[in-house]
This record gives C-alpha cells, structure tokens and sequence, in this order.
C-alpha cells in the first residue's frame, strides 16, 4: 500500500511576483493598518512625520492615491488576462511596478526634506503607468466595455495632480479630494454591479436556489447615469453656492437608485455565506454616502457631510477591497470559496465596525476622543488581520 500525500505549499517571497494581487494586496493591506497606526497618533498631537503635507491632507493622500490604487492594481491586474485573453503581467516588471508604488509612498512620507514637486512626480508616475498598461490591454484585445475602467484610473491621476497642486499653490484640497472619491466610488459602482449579482448568482444557484439578480437592464443605466452626475456635480458645484441644493438632489436621488438597484441582487438571500454577504454590505455603504452628501448639500451640514465622505471612504472603499481581496486571494490561491469563522471575525467585522464608528464621529464631534480610536483600532485589526491570515496563501504557490 502506497503512502503517498499531497506536499505542503512552500511560502517563498518570490511568489509576489507571480500575479499582480499578491504583491499589490498584502504589502496594501499592510499598508493601510500602518498609516492609520501613524496618524492617529500623529492627528492627536503626539508625534511628527518628515512629510510637506499636513496630517489631514496626508491622510487623505495616503487612502485615496496610496492604497487604494496598489487595490486597483492588484484587481486588475488579476481580472484583466481574464477578461482581455492576454498575458498576465508577472516577473520582473511586475517588480518594477511594485518598486514605483513603494517609491510613491517614501517620497511622500519624506516630502518635508525631498520636497513635494519632486514627491509628486514620483507619486503621479504609478498610476499614469497603471493607466497606460490597462489602455495597452484594452485596446489590444478591442475590449470595449473596459475602457471606462481607464478612464476612471485616468480621472482618478488627474484627481491626484490636482491634489497636489491645490496643496502646493492653494493650501487646500478640497476639489481634488471630492474628485478622487466620486472617481472611486464610480468604480466601485461600476465594478460592483458587475461582480457583485455575478457571484451572488453563481452562489444562489449551487446552495439557494429561488429568485435570482436580474442581468444589467435600463433601471441600472439610470441609476449609473444620475449617480454619474451626482459625483461630477459633487466637486464642479463647490465655488457656486447657488447650485448646492440642486447636486444635494441628485445625490439623495442617485442614493435612492443605488439602494433599489442593490435591492434587485437578491442581498438578503446571501447571509449563508459571509464571502457572498460582504459584498452587498460593502456596497450598502454606496448609497448611504450618496444620502448623507446629499442632506449635507441641502443643509450646508458639515457634520452630514464628514459622515457621507466616510461612509464612502471607510464604509464603501474599506470594505469593499477587504471583501474582493479576501475572495480573489482565496480563489486564486485554491483554497475554497468560503469566509471561515476568522475572516468574518477578525476581518468583516471589525472593518464594518470601524466604518459606522468613523460616521458616529462624523455625526457627534463631540465624541472624537473617543471614537476615532475606537475606529481606527478597527481599522488596523481589519488589514492587520487580512496581512497575517491571507498572506500566508499568497506567498505560498
């Protein structure tokens, strides 16, 4: 009798070079548990950071033009050979891209000795290139319907350029920052109605059978077209005080929409499984930000206002790239489609509650001292955990 056994997978750091989600999601994911860890502190008043930027404008730096484009680089990285029939991007110039992110992140941290023009460029570079190489795919393989996707990544390094430049010249940065976000969460919108009914229905027709999300219809043209211009609204109104309540409008109406259109995805058929349950909990997160700009439009409210902007950004960009990244580093890395009982504890949780925390500070001002740790020791638990317990599967092969 034969004794024979399937090997143990090997962990090795040359794995990261293998696909792009294993590089660009663990080192950001770690990256986000650390500078949250660094800017509390920081924030507070107890330390200081070699960085031309202020702690807030850091901050937001950081989240919107730091990790969030090391995520997008790791999905599409992932999910273009997919959709495209082309060569993954592996190796050597997958390491060199890796090398051009980490440098962006330096050059910021030390931009008070460096200074921010030279910091800048470095930064701009990453997700120019970005662009350029989903571009070079796209029109490779005449993949029409992704073409929006550059266009976002466009959007989102004009968005970075203005950010830098209205910190520099203006000492605010205000537009940039509203523009970056409406450019993320129009990904998310886009991507997300697409995966997300997806592999609501694949999982529906294996364990729950019955009603099922409705393919890509003119209701969800509707939705996309009003949020589309309640986001575009959201920075071009900011100098005219006159037309506030009209981008409000469009914002309550687009959170509406959104809220419906997610309605139609089958979400409270999915809590069997957490894998499957994130994503519509992460996606709730979209119209919620719509709805609070939206009154904070209509109101002036600077409280509703804080609160629509962390809905998004804590709420609907936090947990929305924990719950991709979780499920496309299960599935990449063979394990099974299933959240266990750790990532839905160590991970899911904690970052849904870290989100709702950081609105609560958002809507009580009063209560910051209190809540924003709360929050951001959530936050850091959320990736932290995400770093220990998924990047042992993609370093191994």
């Amino acid at each position: 009798m034969s004794n024979t056994s399937t090997p143990a997978a090997k962990i090795r750091l040359s794995n990261l070079a293998l696909e792009g989600f294993r590089p660009f999601f663990l080192f950001g994911a770690l990256y986000a548990a650390l500078t949250i860890l660094l800017w509390v502190p920081w924030y507070l008043g107890f330390l200081h950071v070699p960085t031309a930027l202020t702690p807030i404008a850091w901050h937001q730096h950081e989240l919107l033009f730091g990790y969030v484009p090391a995520i997008i680089a790791g999905f599409l990285l992932t999910a273009m050979p997919n959709w495209t029939k082309r060569k993954r991007l592996t190796g050597m110039p997958l390491v060199l891209l890796v090398a051009l992110w980490l440098a962006g992140r330096v050059a910021i941290f030390v931009s008070e000795k460096i200074g921010l023009p030279s910091a800048s460029a470095i930064n701009i570079a990453f997700l120019i290139v970005l662009g350029l190489y989903a571009l070079r795919e796209v029109v490779a393989s005449n993949n029409t319907r992704n073409y929006k996707l550059v266009g976002v990544i466009s959007l989102l390094a004009a968005a970075q350029a203005l950010f830098l430049y209205e910190f520099f010249c203006l000492e605010r940065v205000e537009i940039a920052g509203r523009l970056a976000i409406a450019a993320i969460i129009l990904m998310i919108a886009i991507v997300g109605g697409r995966i997300i009914p997806n592999f609501t229905g694949n999982w529906l027709k294996k364990n729950n059978p019955g009603r099922e999300p409705p393919p890509f219809a003119r209701f969800d043209l509707i939705a996309m077209a009003v949020s589309s211009l309640a986001l575009a609204s959201w920075p071009a109104v900011l100098p005219f005080d006159d037309l506030t309540s009209f981008a409000g409008a469009l914002m309550v109406l687009a959170g509406i929409l959104q809220l419906i259109r997610q309605a139609r995805w089958c979400p409270e058929r999915t809590f069997y499984e957490p894998l499957v349950a994130i994503l519509h909990l992460a996606f709730l997160f979209v119209p919620l930000g719509f709805i609070l700009t939206g009154i904070a439009l209509i109101r002036d409210d600077g409280s509703f206002a804080s609160a629509g902007v962390h809905a998004w950004t804590s709420g609907a960009i936090g947990t929305m790239t924990l719950a991709v990244m979780t499920r496309a580093t299960r599935g990449h890395s063979g394990q099974a489609l299933h959240a266990p009982v750790s990532t839905v504890l160590l991970i899911y949780l904690p970052i849904i509650i870290a989100a709702l925390l950081r609105i609560a500070a958002a809507l009580a001002p009063q209560q910051t001292m209190l809540l924003l740790p709360l929050a951001a020791t959530c936050w850091i638990v959320a990736f932290g955990a995400y770093t220990v317990c998924y990047g042992r599967f993609i370093l191994s092969r």
